[in-house]
Protein backbone atom coordinates (compact mmCIF):
# COMPACT_ATOMS: atom_id res chain seq x y z
CA UNK A 1 0.00 0.00 0.00
CA UNK A 2 3.10 2.16 -0.21
CA UNK A 3 5.78 4.01 2.00
CA UNK A 4 2.82 4.36 5.25
CA UNK A 5 1.44 0.89 4.97
CA UNK A 6 -0.14 0.59 8.46
CA UNK A 7 -2.83 -1.91 9.62
CA UNK A 8 -6.41 -0.95 9.39
CA UNK A 9 -8.26 -0.06 11.18
CA UNK A 10 -6.07 3.39 12.04
CA UNK A 11 -5.91 5.18 15.19
CA UNK A 12 -8.00 8.35 14.27
CA UNK A 13 -6.38 10.47 16.42
CA UNK A 14 -3.17 9.64 14.63
CA UNK A 15 -4.23 12.56 12.06
CA UNK A 16 -5.13 15.50 14.18
CA UNK A 17 -7.32 17.96 12.72
CA UNK A 18 -7.82 17.39 8.93
CA UNK A 19 -9.16 19.99 6.35
CA UNK A 20 -11.02 18.49 3.43
CA UNK A 21 -10.47 20.96 0.41
CA UNK A 22 -13.40 20.80 -2.23
CA UNK A 23 -15.19 22.81 -4.38
CA UNK A 24 -12.69 25.08 -5.92
CA UNK A 25 -12.81 27.34 -9.03
CA UNK A 26 -12.78 24.94 -11.90
CA UNK A 27 -15.57 23.33 -14.39
CA UNK A 28 -15.01 20.47 -11.95
CA UNK A 29 -16.73 22.14 -9.31
CA UNK A 30 -19.81 20.48 -8.58
CA UNK A 31 -17.83 16.91 -9.13
CA UNK A 32 -15.83 18.15 -6.34
CA UNK A 33 -17.94 19.04 -3.92
CA UNK A 34 -19.98 15.92 -4.18
CA UNK A 35 -16.72 14.06 -4.05
CA UNK A 36 -15.59 16.18 -0.59
CA UNK A 37 -18.60 15.73 1.00
CA UNK A 38 -18.51 11.84 0.89
CA UNK A 39 -15.15 12.12 1.92
CA UNK A 40 -16.06 14.07 4.96
CA UNK A 41 -18.62 12.08 5.71
CA UNK A 42 -16.43 8.66 5.62
CA UNK A 43 -13.55 10.54 7.40
CA UNK A 44 -16.29 11.29 10.19
CA UNK A 45 -18.14 8.45 10.38
CA UNK A 46 -14.53 6.63 11.06
CA UNK A 47 -14.23 9.23 14.08
CA UNK A 48 -11.70 11.90 12.09
CA UNK A 49 -11.41 15.35 13.49
CA UNK A 50 -12.21 16.38 9.86
CA UNK A 51 -13.26 19.48 8.39
CA UNK A 52 -14.71 20.44 4.70
CA UNK A 53 -13.58 23.53 3.10
CA UNK A 54 -14.74 24.86 0.22
CA UNK A 55 -12.21 26.42 -1.38
CA UNK A 56 -12.31 29.62 -2.38
CA UNK A 57 -9.51 32.30 -3.45
CA UNK A 58 -7.75 34.20 -2.00
CA UNK A 59 -9.89 33.19 1.65
CA UNK A 60 -8.51 29.43 1.36
CA UNK A 61 -4.90 30.53 3.09
CA UNK A 62 -6.40 32.57 6.03
CA UNK A 63 -8.68 29.90 6.44
CA UNK A 64 -5.74 27.32 6.33
CA UNK A 65 -4.08 29.75 8.43
CA UNK A 66 -6.06 30.23 11.23
CA UNK A 67 -7.34 26.93 10.86
CA UNK A 68 -5.69 24.75 13.27
CA UNK A 69 -5.19 21.92 10.77
CA UNK A 70 -2.63 18.86 10.97
CA UNK A 71 -2.85 17.59 7.46
CA UNK A 72 -4.91 18.04 4.08
CA UNK A 73 -7.45 15.70 2.03
CA UNK A 74 -7.74 17.15 -1.32
CA UNK A 75 -10.99 16.59 -3.40
CA UNK A 76 -10.49 19.14 -5.42
CA UNK A 77 -10.56 18.13 -9.19
CA UNK A 78 -9.44 20.43 -12.03
CA UNK A 79 -7.20 23.42 -12.21
CA UNK A 80 -6.53 24.97 -9.49
CA UNK A 81 -6.77 21.43 -7.06
CA UNK A 82 -5.29 18.70 -9.36
CA UNK A 83 -2.35 20.96 -11.17
CA UNK A 84 -0.07 21.99 -8.26
CA UNK A 85 -1.22 25.49 -7.43
CA UNK A 86 -3.23 24.14 -4.32
CA UNK A 87 -0.20 21.57 -3.56
CA UNK A 88 1.98 24.33 -3.74
CA UNK A 89 0.61 26.71 -1.08
CA UNK A 90 0.04 23.64 1.11
CA UNK A 91 4.16 23.04 0.79
CA UNK A 92 4.99 26.16 1.64
CA UNK A 93 2.38 26.08 5.06
CA UNK A 94 3.94 22.97 6.08
CA UNK A 95 0.76 20.77 5.66
CA UNK A 96 0.95 17.05 4.37
CA UNK A 97 -1.47 16.37 1.81
CA UNK A 98 -2.92 13.49 0.28
CA UNK A 99 -2.16 12.91 -3.47
CA UNK A 100 0.43 14.11 -5.33
CA UNK A 101 2.98 16.95 -5.29
CA UNK A 102 3.48 19.75 -6.83
CA UNK A 103 5.67 18.49 -10.28
CA UNK A 104 3.22 14.85 -10.81
CA UNK A 105 0.07 17.05 -10.49
CA UNK A 106 1.36 19.58 -12.77
CA UNK A 107 2.44 17.26 -14.96
CA UNK A 108 -0.41 14.62 -15.13
CA UNK A 109 -3.12 17.85 -15.05
CA UNK A 110 -1.75 18.97 -18.63
CA UNK A 111 -1.90 16.35 -21.41
CA UNK A 112 0.43 17.94 -23.69
CA UNK A 113 3.01 17.57 -20.99
CA UNK A 114 2.04 14.03 -19.72
CA UNK A 115 1.95 12.77 -23.16
CA UNK A 116 5.35 14.26 -24.19
CA UNK A 117 6.89 13.01 -20.96
CA UNK A 118 5.00 9.01 -21.73
CA UNK A 119 6.73 9.03 -24.88
CA UNK A 120 9.88 9.92 -23.54
CA UNK A 121 9.54 6.79 -20.94
CA UNK A 122 8.39 4.55 -23.43
CA UNK A 123 4.64 4.25 -22.32
CA UNK A 124 2.47 3.82 -25.17
CA UNK A 125 -0.31 6.67 -25.70
CA UNK A 126 -2.16 7.42 -28.44
CA UNK A 127 -0.40 9.73 -31.37
CA UNK A 128 -1.40 13.32 -31.41
CA UNK A 129 -1.33 17.24 -32.28
CA UNK A 130 -1.38 20.41 -30.95
CA UNK A 131 -3.99 22.28 -32.41
CA UNK A 132 -4.49 25.90 -33.44
CA UNK A 133 -7.05 28.48 -34.74
CA UNK A 134 -5.74 27.58 -38.62
CA UNK A 135 -4.45 24.32 -38.18
CA UNK A 136 -5.79 22.92 -41.34
CA UNK A 137 -8.30 19.89 -41.04
CA UNK A 138 -6.84 18.14 -44.27
CA UNK A 139 -3.41 17.71 -42.51
CA UNK A 140 -5.27 16.40 -39.02
CA UNK A 141 -7.05 14.02 -41.21
CA UNK A 142 -3.54 12.99 -42.80
CA UNK A 143 -1.46 13.20 -39.88
CA UNK A 144 -3.50 11.34 -37.52
CA UNK A 145 -6.60 9.66 -39.88
CA UNK A 146 -10.25 9.83 -38.72
CA UNK A 147 -11.67 9.89 -35.95
CA UNK A 148 -10.05 11.78 -33.77
CA UNK A 149 -10.60 12.94 -30.04
CA UNK A 150 -10.09 16.29 -29.75
CA UNK A 151 -9.56 17.77 -25.72
CA UNK A 152 -8.20 20.72 -24.08
CA UNK A 153 -5.14 19.71 -22.33
CA UNK A 154 -6.35 21.32 -18.65
CA UNK A 155 -9.65 20.46 -18.17
CA UNK A 156 -10.59 16.55 -16.66
CA UNK A 157 -13.58 14.83 -16.31
CA UNK A 158 -13.99 15.17 -20.51
CA UNK A 159 -15.34 18.39 -20.27
CA UNK A 160 -14.27 20.05 -23.48
CA UNK A 161 -13.52 16.64 -25.62
CA UNK A 162 -15.65 15.47 -28.93
CA UNK A 163 -14.95 12.70 -31.49
CA UNK A 164 -14.60 14.12 -34.90
CA UNK A 165 -15.38 11.88 -37.59
CA UNK A 166 -15.37 14.41 -40.13
CA UNK A 167 -12.27 16.87 -40.72
CA UNK A 168 -15.37 19.43 -41.26
CA UNK A 169 -16.00 19.21 -38.06
CA UNK A 170 -12.83 19.59 -36.95
CA UNK A 171 -13.04 23.79 -36.47
CA UNK A 172 -16.23 23.52 -34.50
CA UNK A 173 -14.38 21.01 -32.50
CA UNK A 174 -11.25 22.73 -31.56
CA UNK A 175 -13.29 26.00 -30.65
CA UNK A 176 -15.19 23.98 -28.30
CA UNK A 177 -11.80 22.53 -26.34
CA UNK A 178 -10.35 26.13 -26.61
CA UNK A 179 -13.02 27.46 -24.47
CA UNK A 180 -11.34 26.22 -21.83
CA UNK A 181 -7.68 27.41 -20.69
CA UNK A 182 -4.34 26.01 -22.55
CA UNK A 183 -3.75 24.28 -25.42
CA UNK A 184 -5.99 21.90 -27.81
CA UNK A 185 -4.73 18.66 -28.68
CA UNK A 186 -6.00 16.11 -31.01
CA UNK A 187 -5.68 12.78 -30.57
CA UNK A 188 -5.89 9.76 -32.78
CA UNK A 189 -9.18 7.47 -32.00
CA UNK A 190 -8.53 4.51 -30.56
CA UNK A 191 -11.58 2.14 -31.72
CA UNK A 192 -11.64 -1.07 -28.61
CA UNK A 193 -12.50 -1.38 -24.94
CA UNK A 194 -11.98 1.22 -22.84
CA UNK A 195 -10.33 0.09 -19.08
CA UNK A 196 -9.21 1.89 -15.53
CA UNK A 197 -6.91 0.72 -13.03
CA UNK A 198 -6.73 2.69 -9.91
CA UNK A 199 -3.59 2.84 -7.60
CA UNK A 200 -3.40 2.90 -3.90
CA UNK A 201 0.29 3.61 -2.47
CA UNK A 202 1.66 1.19 -4.75
CA UNK A 203 -0.87 -1.48 -5.54
CA UNK A 204 -2.30 -1.22 -8.73
CA UNK A 205 -6.44 -2.39 -8.24
CA UNK A 206 -8.44 -4.49 -9.77
CA UNK A 207 -9.08 -3.29 -13.44
CA UNK A 208 -12.34 -2.41 -14.33
CA UNK A 209 -13.85 -2.44 -18.11
CA UNK A 210 -16.10 0.53 -19.13
CA UNK A 211 -18.92 0.40 -21.71
CA UNK A 212 -21.39 3.09 -22.27
CA UNK A 213 -23.65 3.66 -25.68
CA UNK A 214 -22.53 7.16 -25.98
CA UNK A 215 -20.01 7.73 -28.33
CA UNK A 216 -17.31 8.00 -25.34
CA UNK A 217 -16.75 7.98 -22.04
CA UNK A 218 -18.47 11.49 -21.59
CA UNK A 219 -19.36 13.81 -18.94
CA UNK A 220 -22.85 12.31 -18.99
CA UNK A 221 -21.68 8.62 -18.77
CA UNK A 222 -19.37 9.29 -15.87
CA UNK A 223 -21.65 11.18 -13.81
CA UNK A 224 -25.32 11.09 -14.54
CA UNK A 225 -26.29 8.12 -16.83
CA UNK A 226 -27.58 4.93 -15.49
CA UNK A 227 -26.67 3.48 -18.55
CA UNK A 228 -23.06 3.08 -18.43
CA UNK A 229 -21.66 -0.43 -17.72
CA UNK A 230 -18.65 -0.88 -15.11
CA UNK A 231 -17.25 -4.34 -15.28
CA UNK A 232 -14.77 -5.77 -12.33
CA UNK A 233 -13.94 -8.26 -12.62
CA UNK A 234 -12.91 -6.61 -16.48
CA UNK A 235 -13.75 -9.58 -17.92
CA UNK A 236 -9.88 -10.36 -19.31
CA UNK A 237 -7.58 -13.15 -19.09
CA UNK A 238 -5.76 -12.76 -15.47
CA UNK A 239 -2.37 -12.38 -17.69
CA UNK A 240 -3.95 -9.39 -19.99
CA UNK A 241 -5.44 -7.98 -16.50
CA UNK A 242 -2.15 -8.25 -14.74
CA UNK A 243 -0.54 -6.43 -17.55
CA UNK A 244 -2.25 -3.94 -17.58
CA UNK A 245 -1.61 -3.22 -14.06
CA UNK A 246 2.08 -2.94 -14.41
CA UNK A 247 1.53 -0.80 -17.62
CA UNK A 248 -0.86 1.69 -15.04
CA UNK A 249 1.96 1.13 -12.68
CA UNK A 250 4.77 2.32 -14.56
CA UNK A 251 2.71 5.39 -16.32
CA UNK A 252 2.05 6.57 -12.30
CA UNK A 253 5.52 6.03 -11.60
CA UNK A 254 6.76 7.48 -14.44
CA UNK A 255 5.70 11.14 -13.93
CA UNK A 256 6.58 11.04 -10.09
CA UNK A 257 3.00 10.64 -8.68
CA UNK A 258 1.68 8.80 -4.92
CA UNK A 259 -0.45 8.49 -3.00
CA UNK A 260 -3.38 7.06 -5.01
CA UNK A 261 -4.60 8.02 -8.63
CA UNK A 262 -6.94 6.27 -11.38
CA UNK A 263 -5.02 5.86 -14.89
CA UNK A 264 -7.29 5.42 -17.98
CA UNK A 265 -6.28 2.91 -20.96
CA UNK A 266 -7.73 2.09 -24.38
CA UNK A 267 -6.89 -1.29 -25.57
CA UNK A 268 -7.38 -1.51 -29.66
CA UNK A 269 -8.74 -4.52 -31.20
CA UNK A 270 -5.26 -6.20 -31.20
CA UNK A 271 -5.12 -5.82 -27.96
CA UNK A 272 -2.44 -2.94 -27.85
CA UNK A 273 -3.20 -1.14 -24.55
CA UNK A 274 -2.57 2.83 -24.76
CA UNK A 275 -2.19 5.12 -21.92
CA UNK A 276 -5.01 8.05 -22.41
CA UNK A 277 -4.37 10.42 -18.76
CA UNK A 278 -3.31 9.93 -15.57
CA UNK A 279 -5.92 11.05 -12.79
CA UNK A 280 -4.28 12.13 -9.70
CA UNK A 281 -7.54 13.50 -7.45
CA UNK A 282 -9.91 11.27 -9.13
CA UNK A 283 -13.78 11.42 -8.45
CA UNK A 284 -15.43 9.79 -5.33
CA UNK A 285 -18.73 10.33 -5.98
CA UNK A 286 -21.57 7.01 -5.83
CA UNK A 287 -20.35 6.97 -9.83
CA UNK A 288 -16.61 6.85 -9.02
CA UNK A 289 -14.60 4.09 -10.33
CA UNK A 290 -11.74 4.24 -7.34
CA UNK A 291 -14.14 3.10 -5.09
CA UNK A 292 -15.64 0.47 -7.21
CA UNK A 293 -12.23 -0.92 -7.84
CA UNK A 294 -11.37 -1.17 -3.84
CA UNK A 295 -13.97 -2.62 -3.04
CA UNK A 296 -13.45 -5.31 -5.46
CA UNK A 297 -10.13 -5.67 -3.51
CA UNK A 298 -12.13 -5.91 0.10
CA UNK A 299 -11.70 -2.33 0.81
CA UNK A 300 -14.95 -0.38 1.45
CA UNK A 301 -15.24 3.40 1.23
CA UNK A 302 -14.70 4.28 4.70
CA UNK A 303 -11.51 2.23 5.23
CA UNK A 304 -10.23 3.40 1.30
CA UNK A 305 -10.67 7.16 2.61
CA UNK A 306 -8.79 6.52 5.08
CA UNK A 307 -5.84 4.66 3.52
CA UNK A 308 -5.89 7.55 1.29
CA UNK A 309 -5.02 9.94 4.11
CA UNK A 310 -2.69 7.65 6.22
CA UNK A 311 -0.33 8.30 2.96
CA UNK A 312 0.24 12.02 4.92
CA UNK A 313 1.23 10.25 7.95
CA UNK A 314 4.38 9.69 5.66
CA UNK A 315 4.78 12.61 4.25
CA UNK A 316 7.28 14.89 5.73
CA UNK A 317 6.17 17.92 7.50
CA UNK A 318 7.95 21.28 8.00
CA UNK A 319 7.13 22.51 11.88
CA UNK A 320 4.20 20.71 14.23
CA UNK A 321 1.02 22.58 12.69
CA UNK A 322 0.09 25.95 11.34
CA UNK A 323 -1.59 27.92 13.78
CA UNK A 324 -2.93 31.42 14.00
CA UNK A 325 -0.14 33.70 15.77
Amino acid sequence: MGADARPYPIDPALFGKVAVLMGGWSAERAVSLNSGQAVLDALLRQGVNAHGIDVHRPQIVNELQQGGFDRVFNILHGPGGEDGIIQGLLEVLGLPCTGSGVMASALAMDKLRSKQLLEGAGIPTPAWLILEADTEPGWVEASLGLPVMVKPALEGSSIGMSKVDDADALPAAYREAAAFEGKVLAERWIEGEEYTVAILGDTPLPVIGLETPREFYDYEAKYQADDTRYLCPCGLPAEEELRLQRLALAAFQALGARGWGRVDILCDPDGTPYVIELNTVPGMTDHSLVPMAARAAGIEFDELVVRILAHTLAIPQEGSHVRAG
